[in-house]
């Protein structure tokens, strides 16, 4: 009786093994479905805001062109300007035409200080293709939510005038359709920029 349990044993060991050796040899070289992945990065959306003109602008006004988007403010003492800088180097590498595709936009976060007047004269020392865009507050909250970027304000002194603005520092490339693509971090150099947006123009 034992050595009948035995055997029973021994050949379901062996049925199991004899088993498991065929599938490995059916599936052996068989190809791996790829891995789907569906939905966006949810960054970027719909915006109402004021360009260096005066001129309400929304998201709507830039379809049709890629979008460089990066949030500051102008009295940033080195961030801002310094990343301003290589969003402007980055698109001087680019050809006459391509540059066209491209509307670099400067959203401000201050936009007590930052009026429209302020922004154009800021703007411009970086390119005459750039945009600047300010707000109500509320207006540039919107804006910045949509964009996933962080911001806190932080007085120097106790009459208030004298603040600094703390906020993420990120170059967001988007397509014609306002839907996210990359982004940047700060310290990317322009060269860098320059060869992401040569895969999509």
């Amino acid at each position: 009786m034992r050595s009948r349990l035995l055997l029973v044993v021994l050949l379901g060991f062996l049925l199991g093994a004899v088993g498991g050796a065929v599938a490995l040899l059916l599936t052996k070289g068989a190809p791996v479905p790829p891995v789907e992945t569906s939905g966006k990065a949810l960054i970027g959306g719909p915006f109402a805001l004021i360009d260096q003109a005066g001129k309400p602008v929304t998201n709507q006004d830039f379809r049709g062109r890629y979008m460089l988007v990066f949030f500051g403010f102008t009295h940033c003492p080195d961030i801002c300007p310094t990343e301003l800088q290589v969003m402007a180097a980055a698109l001087e590498a680019l050809s006459p035409k391509e540059r066209e595709e491209i509307v670099p936009v400067f959203i401000t976060l201050d936009p007590e200080r930052d009026t429209p007047a302020v922004m154009a004269a800021y703007v411009k020392n970086f390119g005459s293709g750039f945009v600047g865009l300010t707000g109500s507050p509320e207006a540039i909250a919107a804006a910045a939510k949509v964009y996933r970027i962080a911001y806190s304000k932080f007085q120097q002194d106790k009459t208030g005038s004298d603040y600094t603005i703390d906020h993420s520092a990120l170059v967001y490339l988007m397509d014609k359709n306002g839907d996210y693509i990359t982004h940047f971090a700060y310290g990317t150099p322009a060269a860098k920029l320059t060869e992401t947006l040569h895969r999509y123009l």
